[in-house]
């Protein structure tokens, strides 16, 4: 890869080597965190395509990729089924319960899990993964939990930068990116 990389990605790449599932919250780490709402009520969000792109090769690499979040909307409905994230929690105030599910649902260890948060909210999670990450707009009790904090801030490229970290760690990036190069 390049020569360029910080001594906290250099860290978690061995954490990254393990991981068969992300998980992601949404606001601050998917988007930039600013809910916008039409004088009729209805909510939009904006996501980065980059992020989106990240994603879809993650999957291709054969990472499933999950989304927990707190609040509910039809804007991050539509987004996930457009990338085809295969766990889809909404409106869970209670983070864990969803977590746990998915752990059951999935069968894979805490170790192989890793999850993306920005806020006192994802706390729970971020302590329970084998590779905890925020975006560099996370509050700071976050920023001292977590195994790598990417150089970008959510709906900026964040999630973009974790999966590469994951796709690097698992020898995947270099055979995509040749994929890509020589369609």
């Amino acid at each position: 890869m390049q020569n360029s990389r910080s001594d906290s990605w250099m860290a978690a790449l061995a954490r990254a080597k393990e991981i068969r599932l992300l998980l992601l919250d949404v606001d601050g780490v998917l988007t930039d965190g600013n809910l916008i709402y039409s004088h009729e009520g209805k909510e939009s969000k904006s996501f980065n395509t980059q992020d989106g792109f990240g994603l879809r090769i993650l999957q291709d690499a054969g990472i499933e990729v999950g989304i927990i979040t707190a609040r509910s909307s039809e804007a991050l409905e539509r987004r996930a089924r457009d990338l085809k994230i295969s766990h889809l929690y909404q409106g869970s105030s209670n983070k864990l319960a969803a977590y746990k599910e998915i752990v059951t649902a999935t069968g894979l260890k805490p170790f192989q899990i890793a999850y993306m948060g920005d806020d006192w909210l994802d706390l729970v999670l971020l302590k329970r993964v084998g590779l905890a990450a925020a975006p560099a707009n996370a509050v700071p009790e976050v920023k001292e939990m977590v195994h790598y904090c990417t150089g970008q801030s959510g709906g900026q490229g964040a999630v973009r930068e974790l999966c590469d970290l994951i796709l690097e760690a698992r020898g995947k990036h270099k055979e995509i990116l040749q994929y890509y190069i020589n369609r």
